[in-house]
């Protein structure tokens, strides 16, 4: 079996490369893994366990007979010893110059790195993610906290001299911390979004109390691991779990900022609570989207099918990135159709353990509602071409598997093309022109990401300057709507899709997690 320190890097690009050694060591590490779940899990308040609040137990979606562990879901007085913690570290942690706070942020990178793979397997029992997902997620959450880290030094910690009025005067502006922030992250992306918000808000100065999704505790607390092992002091910061620690965590005193992943409806909440008070709060959200296909007579079908497939049920539509509505040029859509159904049949559904796996299972009972609900309105409006039915049958039944699902014809104004569903759930539409489809794409809510395949430039350049998007994708075999990588691409949502109008995973996200001074000084003449 390959040494783990040789096993091949998984990004969600390289969907080429022979990871054969990668799943003949998983293979092996999986039973065990599986073998030592269960265990008891407190809350972590600057370093110290506390066990104050319910208990409750987190079981697997790929066999809910299967107990991840148990935990705490924190009671007020447990948040508001959280806070009172982040609050205590705050002025040792602000005041740090920010050469010390990144080489901290970098050995939390490194202790992340060198748990990947626990990280990663945590993240396939806790989600259904595949195999290739879990690992390229854990790569991902270690890029990010070195991105990060890497922009507070290439922008020397941002403060730069401005001009003089006058040769005595001295002049510079720089960014300062907010406070202490509010970190409530989502379960589809265990690892890599609590580092997306973790990451950027400590080297920025700030501390912080991270409330990961109930279904995604032991992440979360394996991450907290990693930070107490990397070195960070006490309090900058802390853990607390549970379903009702987030509307808790939202509302208690002295929370100066909120960090947040999730649905429009609850970053639209918490929006609206940072207003309230007597100044309002930044809030840096991320909250979803449509995320529409443009296929046009010009393209690669084949290419399109595949990014299209892998967009679509990647995580099983779980991803607020996936591809939810294709708009496909009359003249192409039978073919591009008969391509994605054939592309789409060869996918294996089922557990994640398993290495030929690529669609997972349904999160919980309400995602599973969602599908049965979303697939009879589909009948009874449109046609499915593929899929439309819970897998039940044999090793399926401990879980929530679904078919991945492909539905044509539903009319242009159906509320299934632009509601987001989070499910393997893709609608085909018929489009005259590129220009029409990207149109009836925007009428969304969101603003997300966007893909386009078209081999003509003035489509492509159509496409770039009109799609109302963050996020915009070309010809993208890998995904037509997803795989964005820090460093490489930027992660905005636009409209509903976003608070101000800045994104995650690029260099704009940094200052987002700061405030702006300015310093003027009078030497003497």
């Amino acid at each position: 079996m390959a040494d783990k320190q040789a096993l091949p890097r998984v990004t969600y690009s390289n969907v080429s490369a022979d990871f054969g050694p990668l799943h003949d060591w998983l293979d092996v590490e999986l039973p065990k893994f599986r073998a030592g779940l269960g265990e008891f899990h407190p809350n972590l308040i600057a370093g110290v366990a506390d066990q104050h609040g319910v208990g409750y137990t987190v079981t697997s979606p790929i066999d809910r007979s299967l107990v991840i562990g148990s935990f705490v879901d924190a009671d007020d007085a447990t948040i508001k010893r959280a806070v009172a913690a982040a609050h205590a570290a705050l002025p040792k942690w602000a005041a740090r110059p920010w050469p010390e706070r990144v080489e901290l942020l970098r050995r939390f990178a490194r202790e992340v790195a060198a748990r990947k793979y626990d990280l990663a397997m945590a993240a396939l029992y806790e989600v259904g993610k595949s195999r290739l997902e879990s690992v390229g997620e854990t790569e991902e959450a270690v890029d990010l906290v070195n991105y990060y880290c890497d922009e507070m030094e290439r922008n020397q910690g941002f403060a730069r001299p401005m001009a003089r009025a006058v040769p005595q005067e001295e002049t510079r502006c720089v960014l300062r911390p907010v406070g202490v922030f509010a970190v409530i992250s989502p379960f589809n992306f265990p690892v890599a979004l609590p580092c997306n918000l973790i990451g950027a808000c400590l080297v920025a100065g700030n501390t912080a109390v991270f409330k990961p999704s109930p279904g995604a505790s032991l992440t979360g607390r394996l991450l907290m691991e990693c930070a107490i092992s990397a070195g960070l002091p006490a309090g900058v910061l802390n853990l607390v779990c549970g379903e009702s620690a987030g509307p808790r965590l939202a509302e208690a005193p002295g929370i100066d900022g909120f960090a947040f992943t999730g649905s429009h409806e609850v970053g639209m909440q918490l929006a609206r609570l940072a207003l309230t008070g007597p100044y309002s709060r930044p809030v840096i959200a991320e909250m979803g989207g449509k995320n529409p296909a443009y296929i046009t007579a010009s393209a690669d079908l084949e290419v399109a099918a595949e990014g299209l497939m892998r967009s679509a049920f990647g995580l099983q539509g779980e991803k607020c990135s996936a591809c939810s509505v294709a708009y496909v040029e009359d003249s192409v859509y039978d073919a591009l159709l008969e391509f994605l159904v054939r592309k789409s049949q060869a996918l294996v559904v089922g557990s994640p353990e398993n290495r030929a796996t690529f669609v997972g299972p349904l999160i919980d009972d309400a995602a599973l509602a969602r599908f049965e609900r979303a697939c009879e309105a589909a009948r009874q409006d449109g046609r499915i071409v593929l899929g439309g039915q819970r897998l039940l049958d044999g090793a399926y039944a401990a879980g929530r598997f679904v078919a991945p699902t492909i539905v044509a014809d539903l009319p242009a104004d159906h509320w299934l093309n632009f509601e987001e569903l989070f499910l393997p759930f893709l609608s085909v539409q018929r489009c005259r022109t590129l220009a029409e489809g990207i149109a009836r794409g925007n009428r969304v809510q969101y603003g997300l990401t966007a893909g386009v395949y078209a081999q003509k430039p003035e489509e492509l350049e159509l496409f770039f300057r009109q799609a109302e998007a963050g996020a915009l994708y070309a010809n993208r075999r890998s995904g037509a709507t997803t795989g964005a990588w820090p460093g490489y691409q930027t992660f905005c949502g636009w409209k509903g899709s976003g608070v101000d109008g800045k994104g995650g995973l690029g260099p704009y996200h940094l200052p987002r997690f700061m405030r702006e001074q300015s310093h003027t000084i009078m030497h003497r003449e």
